[in-house]
């Protein structure tokens, strides 16, 4: 069995409809900005945490729409596994990457990636995303 690691995440959405993701500073993968839930932590009071600490944006946790729990293998920690609280967060404040994020990209749900995705974002997140996008409405 695996170990776990909880985390809160945001299917960021601009004006656009492109989602945000975020690179670490010393991996390869880019995955959905958030992080790690400390202790008793609600998930969205993480996620807001997360996302100031990150990108330097500031979210009403009220505006964070929860997507669901999603699971996956861990993108920078072999032998663990991500267990994310997934919100929907639209903004239009720019985002600057700080702390630990060294890259960040706006993409399109139409659009063909060449990056190299962490799991969870891959597998989960960017078909579920592109779901949404695709529907009328």
């Amino acid at each position: 069995m695996s170990k776990i690691i909880r985390i809160a995440a945001a299917l960021l959405l601009d004006p656009q409809g492109r989602t945000l993701l975020v690179r670490k500073r010393g991996t390869q993968a880019f995955m959905q900005p958030g992080g790690k839930i400390e202790g008793d932590e609600q998930p969205v009071v993480a996620l807001a945490r997360e996302l100031f600490e990150e990108l330097g944006l500031q979210i009403d946790p009220q505006d964070a729409h929860p997507l669901g729990q999603f699971r996956a293998a861990a993108a920078n920690e072999p032998g663990f596994e991500v267990q994310a609280e997934l919100f929907q967060v639209h903004t239009s404040m720019p985002v600057e990457p700080a702390a630990e994020i060294e890259e960040v990209v706006w993409i399109s749900a139409r659009k063909q990636l060449s990056l190299e995705l962490a799991p969870l974002t891959r597998d989960l997140i960017l078909p579920l995303y592109r779901t949404m996008t695709s529907q009328p409405g």
